[in-house]
């Protein structure tokens, strides 16, 4: 009797300690406690130059549709050169995600090093019941913590923030799966389409979301997902090239030659792409461009954009959705880029699926097989196995990716590599909150 009391509380002590460790990484906060099924949306501004940030509230919005997690509501990946965290009045973090925004590249360009500027943003949260704090992070370069940049109180009885409609455009249904709260929600926006080309941008979306399937793991988690398109109607069709002094009146704003490098296609004011999709649901915002030049971008729970009609336009997407919703790194090194030391070669980056062997324990290195060279030679001879391949993240020496080549190396890749297809894979998993449910 007395062993078995004892075998009985110990497992009583290990079931606990796995539902403490759950709601630890996972949130585990009931949602309804703090929450209500809309979304706030705070506009934020980031100041600074290469030295020196600050950030700024500007203005409050509620808005109808909280899409995210209601299980999974603190974020267990620790990806992003920033994070926000939402406390309750006793201190407890109740909500919490990272991000990557434009304005921390550009802080990373030689211009930044001799001028200052702003960049608009916008970040969503859960709309609380209570006042709540949130509190933005900004990650330091020299250790890879994250370390207090601004807070802000937020009361949500405060008349101060806004009930109004942000537009009246229409939302179309792509694919539906099932309830927002337990899929992915990708929603596809319209940037230099004209009331004339709502058609063509219809058919973009769903040739879109025929690339996303064509590609695993997308292909296989198909019904994890939801799919809807924005309509967002531009008053003339294309987009920005200042480079050629070509200037279009576009719905988001948007232009090539974002911190002067030809292709890369952006929408610089976030505020504006936001706003457009207040009404909308998503988990990650996609925005197709209707051009047939090449270009695109992706940044981390940002947004990812591209575009429309060219012969890469299948690799560009899929490419930039690896930055946008997965937190993916650039594997490649050979391109012009206008970033000066990205990355600090002294602390671990928080990539999945780029390593500078600070912290490789945390990475890959279980992945590969005995036998295989560490580091691997850039070689055909090598090419499908998961290794420790020297150059990535726009630098050739220092840093070291999974593959030979994989779809975050070249637009001629043939898939993801293993790496890269695990870490969308718990993405879709933290959304679905099937990690939640299965209680890892």
């Amino acid at each position: 009797m007395k062993n078995y009391l004892h075998r009985a509380l110990r497992t009583a002590i290990i079931l606990y300690a796995l539902v403490i460790t759950s709601t630890t990484i996972y949130g585990g906060e009931r949602f309804d406690t703090h929450f209500t099924g809309e979304r706030l949306r705070l506009d934020v501004i980031f100041a600074g130059d290469a030295y020196s940030q600050s950030v700024f509230l500007e203005e409050l919005h509620r808005e109808p549709y909280w899409s995210g997690p209601r299980e999974n509501l603190t974020d267990p990946f620790n990806y992003g050169e920033y994070k926000y965290c939402v406390i309750d009045s006793s201190g407890k973090v109740i909500f919490s995600k990272g991000f990557n925004n434009l304005f921390q590249e550009w802080r990373t360009t030689a211009e930044a090093k001799i001028l200052k500027k702003a960049f608009n943003g916008s970040y969503h949260i859960p709309f609380p019941k209570e006042r709540v704090t949130v509190i933005f992070y900004e990650r330091l370069k020299e250790s890879g913590q994250f370390s207090e940049l601004g807070r802000f109180p937020v009361n949500p009885s405060d008349k101060v923030i806004s009930t109004g409609s942000q537009n009246q455009f229409k939302t179309d249904t792509i694919l539906y799966n099932g309830d927002p709260s337990v899929k992915l929600d990708i929603l596809f926006i319209a940037e230099g389409y004209t009331q004339d080309q709502m058609d063509k941008f219809k058919d973009d979306a769903l040739r879109f979301s025929r690339y996303l399937f064509d590609t695993e793991p997308y292909k296989s988690r198909k019904k994890d997902i939801n799919i809807w398109a924005l309509n967002s109607v531009s008053k003339e069709s294309g987009t920005d090239i200042p480079h050629k002094d070509i200037w279009k009146n576009t719905i988001l704003s948007s232009n090539f030659y974002t911190f002067r490098i030809d292709r890369y296609l952006t929408a610089p004011n976030h505020k504006i792409v936001a706003a457009a999709a207040s009404g909308s649901h998503f988990d990650a915002m996609y925005v197709i461009v209707n051009t047939d030049i090449y270009g695109g971008g992706g940044i981390y729970n940002f947004y990812g954009l591209s575009m429309s009609d060219h012969q890469l336009s299948a690799a560009v997407f899929v490419h930039e959705l690896g930055h946008s919703l997965a937190g993916l790194g650039d594997e490649y090194y050979s391109s012009a880029v206008a970033y000066e030391d990205f990355y600090n070669l002294k602390t671990e980056p928080w990539e999945p699926n780029l390593t500078t062997l600070v912290d490789f324990d945390s990475k890959w290195r279980d992945k590969i097989l005995s036998g295989t060279p560490v580091p691997t030679p850039n070689q055909e001879a090598y090419k499908g196995v998961t290794g420790l391949f020297e150059g990535g993240g726009y630098m050739s020496k220092g840093i070291y990716r999974p593959y030979l080549d994989c779809r975050m190396k070249s637009n001629t890749a043939e898939s993801f590599c293993p790496i890269c297809t695990e870490a969308i894979n718990k993405m879709i998993d933290f959304y679905t909150e099937k990690a939640y449910l299965r209680g890892e």
